[in-house]
């Protein structure tokens, strides 16, 4: 067990939601008590993040639109866009969330890999959210490394089901992030931004033919931009039980995608930054049983 692996979780990570709200918020206080109870953890792993500072967050996000947020006067039809109640909790957990990114990504540059339990909010624009993100984790933490100058050059692997559309406009005329989404062709959102590479998946593919293409890809991209820095989004929600995901890998297929993502970051001796990303089964158990093997095979590998 590698106690200097830091994983970011705060209580704050669960919400409370209406009782017919489909998201499985839940799977942020399983994870951890998982990790935990099976030995893969201890307590000496986790820390819990606080809130980032305005100041980091304005680096990526529009000042209207962080005003008109923690102001709670976001429109109805943005509102409906984000698919979360407003409310003061959910704006503070966004903002707490985005710090455990954050500061994972400092950890991270110590110790070789951090993790966020939540995170992966890569749907949010500069000037605004959807699709259950209002700030983007990713980006507010790839800009103030490099606000920093603590790396030149970052890549983010974004293996979430959904295109970081969010991300890839972010960042559409900064040479100095690249941004790498493999993602269900036909899955929101509709509307695709330009990422710096995207590889559009057919409905029901299956491991085989997904880890091909992951091991034909990302190791050129690291060739090629020689990056200092990785942004992993490791969203569960390509498991052939995700309700809305489409695509067909199955538990060990999503494990097997995290260790290469981990070895070719090992070998090649870039620290990487880990964030959830989404995970829709219907049963719970699915859902956490997946992300829990994201942190096996880290703690395997590391």
């Amino acid at each position: 067990m590698n106690s200097k692996i830091k994983i970011a979780y705060s209580e704050e990570y669960v919400l409370q939601l209406p009782p017919d709200h489909k998201f499985p918020i839940l799977k942020y206080k399983r994870i951890p008590e998982t990790l935990l109870q099976e030995g893969t953890i201890t307590g000496a792993n986790l820390f819990a993040p606080g809130a980032v500072d305005l100041s980091i967050v304005k680096l990526t996000h529009n000042e209207q639109y962080i005003s008109r947020m923690l102001n709670r006067q976001l429109t109805e039809r943005e509102i409906l866009k984000i698919g979360f109640p407003l409310s003061r909790e959910l704006v503070e957990r966004e903002f707490i969330i985005t710090n455990g990114t954050v500061k994972g990504s400092l950890y991270a540059m110590e110790n070789g890999i951090a993790f966020n339990v939540a995170g992966g909010t890569h749907h949010a624009y500069s000037n605004g959210g959807e699709g259950f993100c209002l700030l983007n984790d990713v980006a507010v933490a790839a800009n103030y490394l490099l606000h920093r100058g603590a790396v030149k050059q970052v890549l983010v692997v974004d293996l979430d089901v959904h295109q970081g559309n969010g991300t890839a406009k972010i960042f559409e005329n900064e040479q100095r992030v690249f941004t790498f989404s493999m993602h269900g062709k036909d899955n929101y959102p509709l509307h695709k931004e330009r990422s710096d590479l995207d590889i559009p998946l057919n409905h029901g593919i299956q491991d085989e033919e997904f880890l091909t293409v992951l091991n034909e890809y990302l190791p050129r991209v690291i060739r090629s931009i020689e990056p200092d820095f990785i942004f992993y989004i490791s969203g569960v929600d390509v498991l052939s039980t995700d309700r809305w995901g489409k695509l067909g890998l199955s538990n060990e297929g999503c494990r097997q995608r995290d260790e290469i993502v981990f070895h070719l970051a090992k070998l090649n001796h870039i620290p990487v930054m880990v964030s959830m990303g989404g995970g829709y089964s219907p049963e719970l158990d699915d859902v956490v049983e997946a992300h829990c093997n994201t942190y096996r095979a880290a703690f395997e590998i590391y």
